[in-house]
């Protein structure tokens, strides 16, 4: 990690010192990036550099035009160079830099041209021409700092690299917030939940697996997920990697990376393209999934394609339905559930990273529980794992991996394992620390934690274990859910015609509309208006004749008081009339009668309406009359309020509180330990104190 971080850093100065003062901060990764992709192609083909030149001529004279393949075999790799320049040469010519460089990208194949196109790198490359820039940038990248060959640095730590510059520079943007670049240590952990129990499968002669990312940025969760399974299972599977990235330069670098590694048949199965406006990969099925979408981030680019996908026949990828426009990462859970293998051709897995949002986010029958719902009643969330908090590099929250498959083994249908990977204890200095996760030497942004090997280990054998225990806990899928229910209690108003209420009145709509006319005349709307103002004048002087001493603690009875009132004066009381001055003149009174509808049955009072969570594995009304009745024994159940899925009472709904399920009640100190801090306190300070005034 320390090369990794050197060169990173030497970069990153880089930027600021060629590019400062000629282009913004939010331009130096756009030149900056492809550069880095650059010099790596060049130091990975140099040693067949000779080889690949001599054969193109040879070609060349023999006539022969088909000669991919041929330079394929003579670099060694998918990809080629044809130019007589590298990296060195170019370096060495500051007059004719440009003019060369660009020789230099067109002669590479078909393939790493249309990955560089993605950078705009020629009108990069010009503007740095034309500022004189050019050749002192290239300089910086054959400094023996800048070692980017593959002898000296993997392909993962070359990942590391691109996303520890792209972390830096969004940073120093403040762009892309909802972006957050997973550590090699938690994809290595997703890696084992989600091929967990398939060893055996693995393991077979001529075994062929997909794996699929709908956010793969530079394909980290996919080159370690190959990997893995040669390293661990069987170095000959056929693992064929998919993905999608919106990002232009980070498509290309994910790409690139897959070109380097040999895998020119997976990188042009990386699409460039919005995975949720338009699926880059249709009627594409998975065995394996990946991914960690973008955090809190909005999707109101895509909001259109998604809308008028959910109103295809079948409802398309998200017909679970659609959570909040400022937080899209249930539509990525959607649509990798929509691109498991079906059961009939072997049934898929996936894992996916997300933050705390997505798991109690949304009120019952919301877009949010509705997706959870869909999700936990089909029976495919298998496992969740909390993670330690601080393991990401631009945002120190609390994260979790959900395992989901449609090919739940029987002991685990119907059950959710929950994983307590957040879990702490409390060290030799009363300070908690982390159970399963360490602290780093060095933060990297605001990564200070790291999974170890061995908590990596621990935690992938307590999902695979699936047993009770301190740090994981079995549940039914019917405890994540709740019944929402509606408790009423009864409307209770006095009336009085003092006159504080009369003036609350004149404010409202029926009576201020007696004063105004529609008439298109404006004598006889001035006519009207007019007479609207006596009849106003007219009303008020009634109300202030009744007795305002007496007062009412009944609606009925003073409604009939009223109206016999405006009937010995001649004054016709209109039905919206009436109602305005019953509510102008009535206040809320728990000593006063219930006020009853036509029907005789209690009217609601909206303000003393209250909400109650009832536990899917009880009853409605026993749960009401245990819990709420005893407190409240005028309440009822609103029963018209009811699930549009199952039509019993109340909204179903369905969290998943994590932190709830393992919560521990850590007991205060005991009062005598504190008053003995601080008086040992005071006695210091007095100490202080004395040696100050001496």
């Amino acid at each position: 990690m320390a090369d990794i971080r050197e060169i990173a850093n030497f970069l990153w100065d880089v930027a600021d010192e060629v590019l400062r003062d000629d282009f913004k901060r939010g331009k130096y990764p756009d030149i900056i990036l492809p550069f880095v992709v650059l010099r790596r192609l060049d130091c990975v083909l140099a040693p067949t550099k000779e080889k690949v030149l001599a054969k193109a001529v040879a070609l060349k004279k023999a006539g022969i035009e088909n000669v991919d393949g041929q330079l394929r075999r003579a670099s060694k790799y998918a990809f080629y160079n044809t130019s007589k320049y590298d990296f060195y040469k170019l370096s060495d010519d500051s007059k004719n830099v440009g003019k060369n460089l660009i020789n230099y990208i067109n002669g590479f194949s078909e393939n790493v041209r249309d990955i560089l196109d993605k950078f705009n790198l020629r009108n990069t490359i010009n503007l740095l021409d034309q500022k004189d820039l050019l050749f002192r940038l290239l300089g910086k990248f054959v400094d023996p700092k800048v070692d980017l060959h593959p002898e000296s640095l993997s392909n993962h730590d070359v990942g590391y690299v691109f996303e520890e510059l792209i972390r830096r520079f969004n940073e120093q943007s403040n762009e892309n917030p909802g972006e957050h670049f997973t550590p090699r240590e938690v994809i290595r952990l997703m890696v084992r939940l989600v091929l967990n129990g398939d060893k055996a499968i693995l393991k077979q002669q001529a075994v062929v697996r997909t794996v699929y990312d709908p956010a793969c940025g530079t394909g980290g969760m996919l080159s370690i997920a190959k990997d893995y399974v040669h390293e661990k299972f069987n170095e000959d599977a056929d693992i064929r990697l998919f993905g999608q990235e919106v990002n232009d330069e980070t498509c290309a670098v994910c790409k690139c990376d897959m070109l380097i590694k040999g895998d020119d048949r997976d990188a042009g199965n990386i699409k460039n393209r919005s995975t949720l406006s338009e699926d880059g990969h249709p009627r594409k099925t998975f065995d394996y999934q990946l991914s960690n979408p973008p955090y809190g981030k909005d999707w109101k680019k895509d909001a259109n394609a998604i809308k008028a996908e959910i109103k295809t026949q079948r409802g398309g990828r998200f017909v679970a339905g659609t959570p909040r426009i400022s937080d899209g990462q249930m539509l990525f859970l959607q649509h990798m559930i929509s691109k498991m293998k079906p059961v009939a051709e072997g049934g898929g897995r996936l894992a996916i990273v997300m933050n705390g949002s997505p798991l109690f986010t949304g009120d019952a029958g919301g877009g949010e529980s509705e997706i959870r719902r869909w999700i936990l009643e089909n029976d495919w969330l298998e496992t969740m794992v909390a993670l330690p908090t601080q393991l990401f590099y631009n945002t120190g929250i609390h994260t979790y991996i959900w395992v989901l498959s449609n090919r739940k083994p029987k002991n685990r249908r119907g059950k959710v394992l929950l994983v307590n990977g957040a879990a702490t204890e409390k060290d030799g200095n009363e300070d908690k620390k982390e159970v399963f996760a360490q602290k780093m030497r060095k933060s990297l942004g605001d990564k200070r934690n790291e999974l170890a090997n061995e908590h990596i280990e621990q935690l992938a054998t307590l999902a695979a274990a699936f047993k009770n225990g301190p740090h994981a806990k079995i549940f039914d899928v019917t405890d994540f859910g709740y019944r929402k229910i509606t408790v009423e209690r009864p409307l209770r108003l006095s009336f009085e015609t003092s006159e504080d209420r009369i003036q609350r009145l004149s404010p409202l709509t029926a009576f201020q509309h007696l004063a105004k006319s529609k008439k298109r005349d404006k004598k006889a709307r001035e006519k009207e208006e007019a007479q609207g103002r006596k009849m106003q004048e007219a009303i008020l002087s009634l109300l202030r004749a009744m007795d305002a001493s007496r007062g009412y603690k009944n609606r009925d009875e003073f409604a009939v008081v009223l109206e016999a009132a405006f009937e010995e004066a001649g004054v016709k009381l209109a039905a919206p009339i009436r109602k305005a001055c019953l509510a102008a003149l009535g206040e809320r009174d728990e000593t006063a009668d219930i006020c009853r509808s036509p029907d005789g049955s209690p009217e609601p009072d909206s303000e003393l309406r209250d909400y109650e969570n009832v536990p899917l594995t009880e009853d409605v009304r026993e749960f009401f009359a245990r819990e709420v009745a005893p407190h409240v024994p005028d309440a009822w159940i609103n029963e018209n309020v009811r699930d549009d899925a199952d039509g019993d009472i109340g909204k179903v709904g369905y969290e998943i509180n994590v932190s709830r399920y393992f919560y521990m009640y850590d007991a205060p100190r005991p009062l005598s330990e504190i008053d003995a801090d601080i008086e040992r306190l005071e006695s210091e300070i007095m100490t202080m104190l004395a040696e100050m005034t001496a």
